[in-house]
């Protein structure tokens, strides 16, 4: 799933649940090995006769001692299944450990929907390419569809990878040259040598990536994140807008702090300074222990059901929940905090005005992590725009609406969009574009 700032409590969270998941199990499991041999003591009258045994011994793990007029005896005896403690601690181990190793097939039944014939793929179906940055670290660029068709530069959600675009490029690439990339320290591509993930730093690789497009003007079509960055590159290269773009589809996305446009963004917004930013930081800094327990999250089924809750609206695959649930682990925590904390500081509102190329902002009516209000927002503020809300659909609607999705973005683009119609030259206000729209 695509992280923002706030996620990051839902990570910890999960975290210490995975930890006392397991960490239960195994005290339950040792209990239980501690007392799976019982002492037992009797006690025998003085004057009753005892069998002797061979050497004048006592029998193996039995003691006798003298007491008063009786002789006392102990002896080991092991543990039987049954209605006692040492079976409770046996079962309630077990019950702890699979579900830690194992849950998440119980925890979200999502997963046992029968798979569908075209399931989400990490696989790269065009021509990869390393793209060199000045700094000497390279970013991994993918390119697919007809050599001469019109360019379409895809930036993916924080957390996730180009194969986020995997329904996009197949519904795509038939008809645009459609260029796909990993955001740096993400996906194959490298760490930047500073470790700087500060949006304008995201926004300058974009633009290198743009020289890809062998001079032809693009369409920019950025997700979560990916509408962070398009919007800070059209206010570090205005001069671009027109020329080397020629239009931006808008998804999922804010103008401003994430924290600021998400449900519940009052609390968030109070907690960022004393609780989020902290937090992001101990992801840095703890980060191998913080991909050990994402991956216990992965297993004991709460990551799925974090994603379930945040990316979907209940009509995904049990492919398409596993595949982005499968980020949640593989991403590098130190990277994933690093981004969130550059989110806090990212500001786009005043550029919006000075956007002079068609634009597409697509919402999702039931998206808490962008609410609604901000794709509108976007669109109103935006010379021109036109808004397209997916109905029903959360913070990933154009993974689980792709075909929704697809069928906005070509109207968009063979219609009303950007290889279609000169540069609008002032404001029009906000246009709703289809049925779906609120």
């Amino acid at each position: 799933m695509p992280f923002m700032p706030f996620n990051v409590l839902g990570i910890w969270f999960r975290g210490l649940l995975a930890l006392a998941l397991l960490g239960g199990g195994v005290y339950l499991l040792t209990q239980w090995y501690h007392h799976r041999e019982i002492l037992v003591t009797e006690s025998l009258p003085a004057s009753e006769d005892r069998e002797p045994v061979e050497g004048g011994a006592s029998p193996a793990g039995a003691e006798e001692r003298p007491t008063g007029g009786e002789k006392v005896r102990t002896r080991v005896v092991s543990w039987q299944f049954g209605l006692n403690r040492e079976t409770a601690f046996l079962l309630g181990g077990l019950a702890l450990l699979g579900w830690s190793l194992g849950g998440g097939w119980v925890v979200s039944p999502r997963l046992w929907r029968r798979a569908e014939p075209d399931q989400p793929k990490a696989e790269t179906p065009g021509d990869t390419q390393r793209l060199r940055l000045p700094d000497g670290t390279t970013l991994r660029v993918e390119s697919c569809g007809p050599p001469d068709g019109d360019p379409v530069v895809l930036t993916h959600g924080w957390g996730l990878d180009s194969h986020e675009w995997y329904y996009a490029r197949k519904e795509l690439a038939g008809r645009f040259r459609v260029i796909t990339w990993d955001l740096p320290g993400l996906g194959a591509s490298d760490r930047p040598a500073d470790r700087d993930w500060a949006l304008e730093k995201l926004a300058r690789d974009l633009d290198a990536v743009l020289a890809l497009a062998g001079g032809r003007p693009v369409v920019l079509v950025g997700h979560s994140i990916g509408v962070m960055i398009t919007l800070t590159y059209c206010r570090l290269f205005p001069e671009a807008l027109g020329n080397r773009v020629r239009g931006l589809v808008l998804a999922h996305g804010t103008y401003t702090n994430p924290v600021r446009t998400t449900a519940k963004a009052g609390l968030y917004s109070a907690l960022q300074k004393p609780v989020l930013e902290p937090l992001c930081h101990l992801m840095v800094w703890l980060s191998p222990l913080v991909r050990v327990l994402n991956w216990l999250s992965y297993l004991n089924g709460s990551a799925h059901r974090s994603t379930e809750r945040s990316s979907f609206s209940g009509n995904e695959t049990r492919g398409q929940l596993d595949f982005l649930t499968r980020y949640y682990c593989q991403a590098a925590p130190d990277v994933l905090g690093r981004g969130m904390l550059a989110m806090f500081r990212y500001e786009a509102t005043e550029v919006l005005g000075r956007i002079r190329v068609p634009t597409l902002v697509v919402g999702g009516e039931r998206d808490n992590t962008c609410r609604p209000e901000a794709s509108r927002y976007m669109a109103e503020a935006i010379p021109g725009a036109r808004l397209r809300n997916l109905g029903g659909a959360k913070h990933c609607g154009l993974f689980e609406f792709h075909g929704e999705f697809h069928t906005a973005v070509t109207e968009f683009l063979a219609s009303e969009g950007a290889f279609s119609r000169p540069v609008p030259r002032g404001p029009e206000g906000a246009r709703p574009m289809g049925p779906a729209t609120s």
